[in-house]
């Protein structure tokens, strides 16, 4: 068995830097083009890979283990990527021509060269590689070529750009604009400062609200306004509810339990009891614009959101009876109580028997009135297979 001992030197500083262009077979050639190397740069670790593919070279020379061994050199390009990797296919051609090796060692000095192995074990097969370290080299080299890679990668991936780029750009932005506004008016530093600051958390806070809850602020804008201004509704009558009561907590304790309590869980509780009825209204308001835009687009599920309007009055039942009970305002024997729990369960009968009847209608409605024709279809196609 021919086995080629191979030096790789994927961007060509041999090229660039002591002018020795490839292929170099033999051992003489390649221990001179080593030394130039060497001269011209001490600290090129591509010299090192010459001197450990002729040091290997003589080894399995002694050892007899191979029919007959050589040991050559290809260079790449400094453009790294296809350009250098069609230079080292086309010099591995050469070499192969003049030695027509049955295998290959190839040795490298980190992971850039090593990328250009597909093209090597292409034409003969792989026997073994060698990786050569001088000192801290391969750590060094392997990291460099990683961080290449990915901002390598960044740079092209308009979403990783967007996020790695875009924002740290928009932040160095918005503070350059607000040090140049601070020379015109130094005594309004403090405000620039904090206005800059906001705007950064909102855009950061806004980008990272939108994509972890999958939101398409555009797509919604124009394919789901409705919905949008209705949920952005919603969402307004729940936050002023909850400003409402936090403001006017200690009077409605004096309303509702003769006395101001203590912060604590008793002041949580009377809190959650208060903003009860604005946080059903909001999410009612949220469904009535579900339903709407449902109701335009014609999709047969509107009928979730309308079951889902008719068991709001349970959940507002529950919260009612179990916070009252728990500031103890009432009991669960009173007969207001009673009255108010079986409501709640007349509303969650009500709501899934007329959840089934609006279900079907709907699937009908969305359907153009086929809803039985498409119910009946498996079992007659089961029976003709069947058949």
């Amino acid at each position: 068995m021919k086995v080629l001992v191979l030096a790789i030197d994927r961007d060509d500083d041999f090229g660039k830097k002591a002018g020795v262009e490839g292929p170099v077979i033999g051992k003489g050639k390649c221990i001179d083009a080593a030394l130039k190397l060497s001269l011209a740069d001490p600290e090129d670790s591509d010299a090192n890979v010459v001197y450990a593919a002729v040091k290997l070279y003589d080894e399995l020379k002694k050892s007899g283990e191979f029919e007959d061994v050589e040991v050559a050199l290809i260079t790449g390009h400094p453009d790294v990527g296809v350009k250098s990797d069609i230079e080292l296919g086309r010099q591995l051609d050469i070499v192969l021509k003049k030695f027509p090796a049955d295998g290959v060692i190839p040795v490298t000095d980190g992971a850039e060269d090593e990328q250009v192995f597909p093209i090597l074990s292409s034409r003969l097969p792989i026997v073994s590689s060698k990786r050569v370290v001088v000192k801290q080299n391969e750590t060094i080299e392997t990291t460099y070529y990683v961080i290449y890679r990915y901002i390598k990668e960044i740079l092209s991936d308009p979403e990783a750009s967007r996020v790695f780029l875009g924002i740290p750009g928009l932040i160095f932005l918005l503070y350059g604009i607000g040090k140049l506004i601070s020379l015109s008016y130094p005594q309004s530093m403090n405000i620039i400062s904090n206005v800059v600051a906001g705007i950064i958390l909102l855009f950061i806070g806004g980008y990272a609200f939108t994509r972890g809850f999958r939101i398409q602020v555009f797509r919604a804008l124009t394919n789901e306004f409705i919905q949008l201004i209705f949920g952005v509704s919603g969402l307004l009558i729940i936050t002023a509810g909850m400003v409402n009561a936090y403001v006017n907590i200690d009077t409605y304790a004096v309303q509702l339990m003769g006395y101001v309590p203590e912060p604590g869980p008793i002041k949580f509780i009377l809190y959650i009891h208060s903003i009860n009825t604005t946080v059903i209204i909001g999410i009612g308001v949220v469904l009535v614009g579900r339903i709407i835009q449902a109701y335009l687009r014609r999709n047969p599920h509107i009928w979730y959101n309308i079951a889902g309007i008719l068991i709001l009055p349970t959940f507002w039942i529950i919260i009612d009876v179990t916070t009252r009970y728990a500031l103890g305002v009432v009991n669960f024997h009173s007969f207001g109580t009673i009255l108010e729990i079986l409501g709640a369960f007349v509303d969650v009968i009500f709501s899934v028997v007329a959840s089934t009847f609006i279900r079907r209608y709907f699937i009908s409605w969305a359907s153009g009135g086929n809803s039985e024709v498409e119910e009946t279809s498996e079992p007659v196609q089961g029976a003709e297979s069947k058949a």
